[in-house]
């Protein structure tokens, strides 16, 4: 039998923090017992979004640590920057689990933090604390801890299409160059400029070149995987489509290694990781494949005239950059099957 778990998700009424709804719902062994807004507390949850009309009757709660403590056992932050810092240390001292879906803790030092987030950040104590759950990485890691930090959307894109090849020593990292592409939901709810109709209909814009703040985070991880440091080139672009992430990779071989090749290695690599799927040779994924679900789809192509490879790797940034994810987190964490709860077809068209 599987232990029950009572949930409370704080950033309710982001996409984040919604698609945890949708999940969750589905979840056999958990029940939200709170759903929290300091923006929205005492409002329906419905109110806000109307596709949970007489689906969940829930209000909004404020942000109460002890209140949260006495209704959940686990909490979700799906907060913004710096609001994670301050909150996660409190809960945990309250006996919550927390599963943090922000930037707050995913780099190992406050300096770095500081240095691409543009603001103070968690104590190096607090980062000590938190594992960082690349589930299909770091995932044996998670089973009883009481602290994770989700990873972003971009990286966890990102880090799946690389990180195989770089452990296996088949490229030089130091020629890794990420194209990426995000639907508009990565910039969230919020109001911006950038995210009006007529701004990003029928645009397609590329935005904080060089500067994105998931640069250090994929490099952390890859200099992990590598034993040495890596720096990539890692460029961003917006594309008026709602949801969807596609990382375009590209790296210098060492030595030969053909498509075949890699994609044997890699169907070896995540062997019975089921979210990460492998394509044929000559296929590659889009973002439509993956819509609504957890999976990572990755394909490959390897330039025997330029002994590069290019890796394609999309995610749905709501679910398995996100929401999907933490829940994988979740039952990672408490010794649950990784798929539960989250064996949902993508939606297709």
């Amino acid at each position: 039998m599987m232990e029950h778990v009572r949930a409370a998700i704080v950033g309710s009424t982001g996409y984040g923090g919604v698609e945890l709804i949708r999940v969750l719902l589905g979840h056999p062994a958990v029940t939200i017992t709170s759903v929290i807004s300091s923006s929205s507390a005492g409002a329906p949850i419905s109110e806000g979004f109307p596709h949970l009309n007489s689906i969940m009757h829930d209000s909004l709660d404020a942000v109460d640590i002890p209140l949260i403590a006495s209704k959940a056992d686990v909490v979700f932050l799906a907060t913004p920057a710096g609001v994670a810092a301050k909150l996660a240390p409190q809960m945990l001292d309250a006996g919550l689990k927390v599963i943090d879906l922000s930037g707050d803790f995913r780099l190992k030092t406050p300096e770095i933090y500081t240095q691409w987030y543009k603001r103070e950040g968690a104590s190096q104590e607090d980062l000590d604390k938190a594992v960082f759950g690349l589930c299909e990485i770091y995932g044996e890691q998670v089973p009883g801890k009481e602290f994770i930090s989700n990873p972003g959307c971009y990286p966890t894109a990102t880090l799946l299409g690389l990180v195989p090849a770089v452990k296996a020593g088949w490229i030089d990292p130091s020629t890794i160059i990420v194209d990426a592409k995000s639907g508009i939901s990565g910039g969230g709810r919020g109001l911006g400029l950038g995210f009006h109709y007529a701004e990003a209909n029928e645009n397609f814009s590329a935005y904080k070149l060089n500067r994105h703040q998931h640069i250090p985070e994929i490099e952390q991880v890859l200099s992990d995987a590598a034993g040495r440091e890596v720096i990539i080139t890692f460029s961003t672009h917006l594309v008026p489509m709602t949801r969807g992430i596609m990382a375009t990779c590209y790296a210098q071989l060492n030595g030969k290694h053909d498509t075949r090749e890699f994609i044997e290695m890699y169907r070896n690599f995540y062997e019975g990781r089921r979210f990460v799927r492998i394509r044929e040779e000559g296929k590659w994924p889009a973002t439509k494949e993956v819509w609504g679900s957890n999976y990572c789809d990755i394909g490959f192509a390897v330039d025997e005239r330029t002994n590069r490879v290019t890796v394609v790797s999309v995610i749905d940034n709501v679910m398995k950059g996100a929401a999907g994810q933490a829940v994988q987190n979740l039952n990672l964490m408490l010794g649950w099957d990784e798929t539960t709860g989250l064996q949902l077809t993508p939606v297709y068209p």
